[in-house]
């Protein structure tokens, strides 16, 4: 039996036990218990065998839809001072995130929702919570893209630099850029993040530095996914003179996928940014 297979098994006997009985108690030492924090790396199979759980229990059961929601939604709203970067209980914010996105990738009426609670933590000041929300991201256009896309949109149009770094890093997934139409969204998406950071006046805050280094890799993933025109792009952004932009484009052609594949292209376009 895979450790994933092992998680999957002691979640749902723990959430049968918590819809039983009410007490979420062994539920959240078990979570914090295996969480690997503190620590270098999160326990990110466990946090993904309890999303997976988690959806798997509310399609089976409407009546568990509800707890299970609100048991997401409480731990996903566990403050930095509660459960601070690093704390195992932070794990439990990470979990509570892809609780939230989990179900609402399977339940039209609370996708909406799952991703405006998104949008609300892609703001928060935990890089490992934020990470929890760019797998939420992904979860939500696998399975409800016609509410998700519309979301990423706004957060790209009008929202924060963190929520336009949630976006693209959501969207920069090489299984959903295989499919034809979120690769044309995803490339979009990150055409008018570009346009954003292009016309940044301020480019110092932690914010916009991290939507940059985010950039540095996923927009390598939207142009592997779509060279043709992906390239094309890159050759007009190579003819902007701004510092950040031109790091953007040398970061993503030293991806292997394009510099190992396509080496003409990769070395011209190279040239270009100097």
């Amino acid at each position: 039996m895979t450790a994933r297979e092992i998680y999957i098994r002691e979640i749902a006997r723990l959430l049968t036990d918590l819809l039983a009985s009410g007490s979420a108690g062994d539920l959240l030492a078990y979570l914090v218990t295996e969480s690997h924090l503190p620590g270098p790396r999160t326990n990110l199979e466990l946090a993904g065998a309890f999303g997976e759980t988690v959806r798997e229990f509310a399609v089976a059961d409407p009546d568990d839809h509800r707890a299970l929601w609100n048991l997401c939604v409480e731990l996903a709203c566990v403050s930095p001072e509660d459960a601070p970067a690093g704390d195992p209980y932070e794990f439990l914010v990470f979990c509570g995130i892809r609780g939230i996105a989990a179900i609402g990738s399977v339940s039209p009426a609370c996708a909406g929702e799952a991703a405006r609670h998104l949008a609300e933590a892609s703001a928060d000041p935990r890089c490992r919570v934020r990470e929890a929300v760019a797998l939420g991201v992904q979860d939500l256009l696998s399975r409800q893209r016609d509410t998700a896309v519309p979301e990423l949109e706004g957060w790209v149009e009008g929202g924060s630099w963190l929520a336009m770094r949630a976006a693209v890093a959501g969207i920069a997934e090489p299984d959903l850029l295989a499919e034809a139409d979120l690769a044309e969204t995803a490339l979009r998406l990150h055409r008018k993040t570009l346009i954003r950071v292009y016309m940044a006046e301020e480019r110092q805050s932690d914010a916009f530095l991290a939507l940059k280094n985010a950039l540095g890799y996923t927009l390598g993933l939207v142009v592997a996914a779509l060279p043709t025109t992906g390239f094309e792009y890159l050759r007009q952004l190579a003819t902007l003179d701004d510092r950040d932009i031109r790091w953007i484009i040398r970061e993503n052609l030293d991806d292997s996928r394009l510099r190992d594949r396509y080496p003409e292209t990769v070395q011209h376009i190279r040239a270009q940014v100097g």
